[in-house]
């Protein structure tokens, strides 16, 4: 998939600059869980990487939304673990 794949679209370009960071991971088990590494270093390099994509094809975001969009996918992802994955069976 090509990074200007991503352009068009705020959440989907910080998803993908969140992943490939490894500032973010998707639980192998649960495809809908999102997990935040916490990496302080790797969610700088994020944000570098989607401000980078969303201007690759012209398209302008304010530094505002995209912190935003950033700090909204961050505050939804699980917190070092899928919480999922923790839930003992029954």
């Amino acid at each position: 998939m090509s990074v200007n794949d991503h352009a068009d679209n705020l959440a989907a370009a910080v998803r993908y600059a969140l992943e490939t960071t490894r500032a973010t991971a998707v639980c192998p088990f649960h495809a809908n869980v999102t997990i935040r590494v916490g990496d302080d270093a790797a969610e700088s390099h994020a944000y570098n990487r989607a401000s980078k994509i969303i201007k690759s094809d012209g398209t302008t975001w304010k530094r505002e939304a995209l912190l935003k969009e950033i700090s909204r996918q961050l505050g939804d992802a699980a917190d070092g673990a899928c919480p999922d994955c923790a839930v003992p069976n029954s």
